[in-house]
Parts: structure tokens; sequence; C-alpha cells
């Protein structure tokens, strides 16, 4: 995969040259994008197999072109019937059934949508905005403010203790699946204080030898994951009772059953940690 398979190209504002009429067309709802409902695998449709719903879809933008088709995403109201054979899939429930590419997309046309419902106003003096044709940006003509669709950067990372790996229990988790710890950067902080301080907070260890592994946009609802690996260096389990209710040590040939989609950065950490200390390779559940 590069880089130019499915990100923006000028800034995903303006349609490459010599556009034709193939398009692909994300139709959002909240976190869901219309998938065709006919096909082994989530399909986004073309605008020619939706065509009953053009005249409901308001504000199409262009966010850019995937592997060389150009892509746009619109707003659907929940009151408007779908053609036969479609219908709306949480994108959460995507990943790991289509391509990285597509996903990437489709979380993109989804933050691109609601940032540009969410912001109709100016926050500052209430006039209404208007959106810029030559950035990614709504501007306030009364007074000047640009807004900018919002990323919220959040680390997430796994920790090592001779071979063994800490998996925890969130409390907002209903399935039971165990994960790496994550958590949201404060205002001028840094990745490796933020890593630092939420194992702290969170199951009162310290860590060290702190390394970057990778990054992740997550659209639930605008995240930037960025993974480090960390090495453990201080202190016994206390979990914090308000986030994690559970945390202990896992062996790569003992790990939970029920663990990170497949797709998830979380899961390529845990995929990692098997690789590298060994044992038998992590379930594809």
């Amino acid at each position: 995969m590069t880089t130019q398979d499915y990100l923006p190209l000028n800034h995903g504002m303006i349609p490459p040259p010599g556009e034709t009429g193939a398009e692909f067309w994300f139709v959002v709802r909240d976190q869901a994008i219309l998938i065709s409902l006919n096909s082994p695998i989530p399909l986004v449709p073309p605008l020619c197999d939706i065509a009953t719903l053009q005249p409901h879809l308001q504000h199409p933008r262009y966010i850019g072109a995937l592997r060389g088709i150009p892509c746009r995403a619109a707003p659907l109201s929940d009151t408007v019937a779908l053609p036969e054979g479609f219908g709306f899939r949480d994108l959460r429930t995507l990943l790991g059934s289509i391509d990285e590419e597509l996903f990437l997309m489709a979380g993109r046309a989804i933050q691109i949508v609601n940032w540009a419902a969410s912001h109709r106003f100016c926050g500052r003096c209430g006039a209404p905005t208007v959106e810029q044709s030559d950035e990614r940006a709504m501007r306030c003509p009364a007074c000047g403010h640009l807004y900018y669709p919002r990323l919220s950067p959040a680390i997430i990372v796994a920790i090592v203790r001779s071979g063994r790996l800490l998996l925890a229990l969130n409390a907002r988790t209903k399935t039971g699946m165990r994960s790496v710890l994550a958590g949201y950067l404060e205002p001028g902080e840094s990745f490796e204080s933020c890593v630092k301080r939420e194992v702290l907070e969170e199951v009162r260890l310290q860590v060290e030898n702190i390394r970057y592994f990778g990054s992740q946009p997550w659209p639930f609802p605008d995240a930037l994951m960025v993974a480090f690996t960390a090495d453990y260096s201080a202190g016994e389990i206390e979990v914090d009772g308000a986030e994690i209710i559970e945390a202990g040590w896992y062996a790569p040939d003992n790990l939970p059953e029920n663990l990170p989609g497949r797709g998830s950065v979380s899961r390529k950490l845990i995929e990692w940690f098997v690789e590298k200390f060994g044992g038998d390779s992590v379930s594809q559940s």
C-alpha cells in the first residue's frame, strides 16, 4: 500500500483532472456508512447505484481519491428510505472486513460530514459560518475565526514485563474484551509524558524505554491513535476502578480469547508482542 492509494489529493478539496463519472459515494448517518448488502464483502456504492437518493444528498463534498477513483461524502437524513439492497453499517463493525484504504476513507468521510454539521455557526459570536473553497475549514464572516476538522490525539501502549504483556478490561467494555492501555493527551503534554501518566493513573505502574510503534486514524469520533511499546519499570498493578476494572500480565501462549478486532492498532500491538516473545499466533477472531 502506498500513500497515494488513499490519501486525499489537492488537500482533498479539488477532484483530479480527467475525472470520469465513476465515483465512490460515502453516504453518512452519524457513525455509519451506506453499503451494498448484496455483496459478500461490504462495498461503497457509486452514485448510479443509489440514484434515487441523489436529491436528498445535500452538500456533497469531494474528499479525495481512492485508487484513482474520486470519492465524495454526503449526509443522509434518517427519514429517507433506502433503495433495496442497501443499508447503513456502523464503521466500527466494518473494521477488519474491509481493506485498510477503504476504512481510512470511510472514516475521513464520517469525520468531515459530522464536522461540517457541528460547525454551521461560529462558537465565538454565533454568526453562520462559510465553508472555504481552498482548504478544509469553516470561516466566520463576522469575526474571521476559522474552524478546522478536530483531531484528538491519543496514545496506546503495549507494556512488557519479563516476556508478559499487560492487558486490561475497560469499564465501558460490554464484551469482556481485554486490550492494551490507551488514553488522550492533555494540553501541553508530550506523547511520552502521556504514556507515563496514563499508565500510572490507570494501573499504578511505571514504565521506561518508550518506543514509537505506529499510528492509526480512529474516527470514533475523531481520534488519532499513536502507538508505543514500553518496558515495565516499577510498581504493582492497582486498577483505578473508574476506567480500568481489571488488569493482568499474559504470556504470549496464554492470551485471553476476547481480543481487539483485526485491523485495529491495538491488535497489531498484541500481534507484535506474540511475534517478538514467542508462542502461538494470535487467534483470528
